[in-house]
């Protein structure tokens, strides 16, 4: 059903093929918008059952593509970020003025920097959905940086939060940096205990008669990271300036426990608590009631499997809904 924010408007998504693009085709065709893929690759039949698709490379435009991308309202970019970069002041030019570009890059300080030199006579918002494009848009945090506000930028935040989307409005560094955070060193996190594993050489039959539900949780977390996109997961590693120093600090933390552990009293192990639980600030009750919630489910795969479930609807309780 529509919402009507962007009702009428001609809509190109770049990439549409894509799952980020697929999620951005989703949100236009429900805020009312008449929205076109752009590929290099045919649309899955979802999205090719909801709007028209034309094959073209943005970095290797032909005159079809641009005469679709002149006649557009909104175009967005859902591209990995070399390839937005490398289309984005060709992609630019085409579009008439007072039109909205969008991004949907994991880092935001290059991208904004070039839709502030390249797009000067467009809205642009850059947009970064932080959750898995399947997990929808209900309960979950968008980061936008407005690079250029307008009618058009501000209907589509509101066609964001129509769809339950938290927009939280900030910054290109503010961004980068937190997402330093809640992205690069938790996939670095993730990552190190899954290349931990390899080293420590633990046959995962093992791991799984005896695991804990904090390391189930672990285990399901490099499940899911480990088979991602590649290319996606670099970008936030490589591509973030603040990425980095997220790793220094992570390497630094796990030193410090380790001093802690083989040095240190029973006092200095408190104390490392302490400070770690001061983190999460007045939070950490909530937190921790999360936490509660998730080891509710946390079950190895060989019991999913003797209860005949592949997922885990049997151990989903009402209170925990429609946690990922």
């Amino acid at each position: 059903m529509s919402d009507g924010a962007l009702r009428g408007e001609r809509c190109v998504v770049v990439g549409g093929a894509g799952a980020v693009g697929g999620l951005m085709v989703d949100l236009l065709v429900g805020a009312g918008a008449d929205v076109v893929v752009v590929d290099v690759a045919a649309p899955p039949p979802d999205v090719a059952r909801v709007c028209a698709s034309v094959r073209g490379d943005v970095c290797a435009m032909d005159a079809g593509l641009v005469a679709e991308l002149r006649r557009a309202d909104v175009v967005a970019l859902a591209v990995p970020e070399r390839v937005a970069l490398a289309a984005l002041p060709a992609l630019a030019r085409q579009l008439r003025p007072g039109g909205l570009l969008v991004d949907t890059l994991s880092v935001k300080t290059g991208i904004v920097a070039m839709l502030a030199a390249h797009a000067a006579h467009l809205e642009a918002v850059s947009l970064n959905p932080m959750f898995a494009p399947a997990l929808g848009f209900e309960g979950r945090a968008v980061a936008a940086v407005v690079v250029r506000d307008g009618p058009r930028a501000r209907a589509l935040l509101d066609a964001v939060g129509r769809r339950g989307g938290r927009v939280a409005e900030v910054g290109a560094d503010q961004h980068d940096r937190v997402a330093a955070v809640t992205q690069a060193l938790t996939h670095a996190a993730v990552l190190a205990f899954g290349l931990a594993l390899d080293e420590l050489d633990v046959a995962v039959e093992d791991l799984d008669a005896m695991a804990t539900p904090p390391h189930l949780t672990l285990l399901a977390l490099l499940a899911r990271i480990a088979s991602g996109e590649s290319e996606t997961y670099r970008d936030v590693q490589a591509g973030n300036p603040h990425a980095r120093r997220a790793r220094t600090a992570l390497a630094a933390g796990l030193a410090t426990l380790a001093d802690a552990a083989d040095h240190g009293t029973g006092g200095d192990f408190a104390a490392l608590l302490e400070r770690a639980r001061r983190s999460l600030g007045p939070e950490c009750d909530a937190y921790a009631r999360i936490c509660e919630q998730l080891f509710v489910v946390a079950r190895p795969p060989a019991l999913l499997l003797a209860h005949g479930e592949r997922s885990l609807e049997p151990f989903r309780t009402a209170s925990l809904g429609d946690s990922p």
